[in-house]
């Protein structure tokens, strides 16, 4: 059989205010600039997206099933400005036909820097999931699938997973087929992301020069069917906004979307279907070891570390961010009720992802998502609010 496991990363960023040298106050945070971007993209993608989830669920009578994973910073954003569509997220959890991830509190690059800090924000993530949605995740997925051998052992250290998601990096594939399970060095399962499939969906699904434009549902199941033989796991790892944001609603992403479920059961109705990670997790047993000595993830074209640390404005501003764990954590100790929350929003991966120099494809991307001009003013907007922050930790 072929188990077709979806699961949709959810985040917003806390994105940072224009702040000088000469700024003095502790606001860092854009909200005017936040609230408009989660209302237009809960427009575009949560809203009509989530509610036809919801609809395949019942239309399927509780065979289409999948995975979300709800970012701490887009669950505070949704509950201050889009409550409903928190709303949906917990007609998803009481479904029974959907699972909810574990993961940093504060999608960070925690886990290469401090691991107690890396704990305690997967311990936050769980509580608030559990506060917000009612659900226990008891799968996990690091910040931007960034793995290595030393990550999965600390994300085991950290609770009693079922197992882990990761990237199926073709370096470290060598013509194995991602549709297996694997386990890392420290035995924890794995779940490997086929990210050919995967990104058929998330960034060729629009592009009208690409040889399969445009592509149907009945294509791309006849694609997931030719896997019976060779694994049993189709995993499709993306960004939820892929969904009516990344690719517009005009593309006919909606209508694929609609389509997709049918079509897979319609292909070999006894023998493909959907599963949650978990599910696969207890279903498929690891077939052999994923070893990873360095670390991987799902951005850009290397699929490492280079979208958040591939130059030295990046690797300053990430090593002066963790220098003020311990003074920070000190002053909210000391009185500062602020600071650490402050912190933590720093500690979100994609204020060092906006400071990226790549050049071509890759560059395009990071230029999508970034409010900046230039990687340069990403970087001197962010160091001008960690120097302020350094200054109320240690005056």
């Amino acid at each position: 059989m072929t188990a077709v496991c979806f699961y949709f990363q959810v985040h917003q960023p806390c994105r940072l205010r224009r702040y000088s040298v000469f700024s003095s106050d502790p606001f860092y945070f854009d909200n005017e600039a936040n609230r408009e971007i989660l209302l237009k993209v809960a427009d575009k993608c949560y809203r009509p997206a989530t509610t036809l989830l919801l609809d395949l669920i019942r239309r399927h009578e509780g065979r289409f099933r999948f995975t979300f994973s709800v970012t701490g910073t887009v669950l505070e954003q949704l509950q201050a400005w889009a409550p409903d569509v928190v709303d949906l997220f917990r007609q998803a959890a009481e479904s029974g036909c959907v699972e909810f991830l574990g993961e940093t509190s504060h999608h960070s690059l925690a886990a290469l820097w401090s691991p107690s800090e890396f704990k305690a924000q997967v311990e936050a993530h769980t509580q608030r999931m559990q506060d917000v949605l009612g659900v226990t995740p008891v799968a996990f997925r690091n910040t931007e699938l960034i793995f290595s051998d030393e990550v999965a052992q600390l994300v085991q250290s950290t609770g009693t997973w079922r197992g882990m998601l990761c990237e199926g990096v073709e370096r470290l594939l060598q013509g194995r087929s991602p549709n297996y399970a694997h386990h890392a060095a420290c035995g924890l399962p794995l779940l490997l992301k086929n990210f050919q499939l995967s990104d058929d969906i998330a960034f060729r699904f629009s592009n009208q020069d690409w040889s399969q434009w445009p592509l149907s549902a009945e294509q791309f199941a006849r694609w997931v069917d030719q896997i019976n033989g060779d694994g049993f796991c189709c995993n499709l790892f993306m960004d939820y906004e892929t969904f009516g944001e990344h690719q517009w609603a005009d593309t006919g992403i909606f209508d694929f979307l609609d389509a997709l479920p049918e079509k897979i059961f319609d292909v070999q109705p006894k023998a493909n279907g959907f599963m949650t990670v978990s599910e696969a997790l207890e279903a498929f047993e690891p077939v052999g070891s994923w070893l990873a000595p360095t670390p991987t993830s799902w951005a850009d074209t290397e699929r490492d570390l280079s979208a958040w640390l591939g130059n030295d404005m990046q690797t300053n501003a990430g090593a002066e961010l963790y220098r003020l764990e311990g003074p920070v954590k000190v002053a909210h100790g000391a009185g500062d009720p602020y600071i650490l929350e402050d912190w933590r929003k720093l500690t979100t991966s994609d204020h060092l992802y906006y400071m990226c120099t790549k050049y071509w494809a890759d560059g395009d991307v990071h230029k999508y998502f970034s409010p900046y001009d230039s990687p340069y003013d990403a970087y001197i907007n962010f160091m001008n609010v960690l120097d302020n922050l350094r200054t109320r930790a240690e005056g």
